[in-house]
């Protein structure tokens, strides 16, 4: 009888990949950058283990939303106070934080667990095409893709 494989740390290969959001989907391509992140590309992806891997966003100012989405979708924190609830319209975050917006697009569809918060931490979004993340992506050996 076959043994189920489990990969091991050490054994788990993490690759660079660069997203240029000019023009794409906010929610589609929040998707994309999530699967690369959970590792769900790979034939070794355990839903246990981090085996994700790292992604550089650029162009982050240039996302798009469909509908009515930029005037209508709000993202709400709250202070801790009494009526300490606060909103602001996608509109106005993509005018003050652009990267934000996918940043928190992106860590909603990854698991809401401590395994998330490290995954999160392998998502780099800039505003603007420099990033300084070039040396990596350049890497012979890590092996780094451009995605479009």
């Amino acid at each position: 009888m076959a043994k189920t494989y489990s990969p091991k740390a050490s054994e788990i290969e993490r690759e660079w990949h660069l997203i240029d959001a000019s023009d794409k989907v906010l929610g589609r391509l929040s998707t994309q950058i999530a699967n690369l992140l959970m590792g769900k590309h790979k034939p070794i992806f355990s839903r246990h283990l981090d085996t994700g891997d790292y992604v550089v966003v650029i162009n982050a100012e240039k996302v798009r939303v469909t509908g009515n989405k930029a005037k209508q979708k709000l993202y709400y924190r709250h202070s801790g106070y009494p009526g300490g609830l606060k909103s602001i319209s996608l509109e106005k975050m993509m005018e003050t934080r652009p990267a934000r917006v996918i940043e928190h697009a992106v860590k909603g569809m990854l698991p809401h667990n401590r395994l998330g918060a490290e995954m999160l931490k392998k998502l780099r979004v800039y505003v603007g095409d420099a990033h300084p993340h070039q040396a990596q992506l350049n890497a012979g050996s890590a092996g780094a893709k451009q995605e479009d």
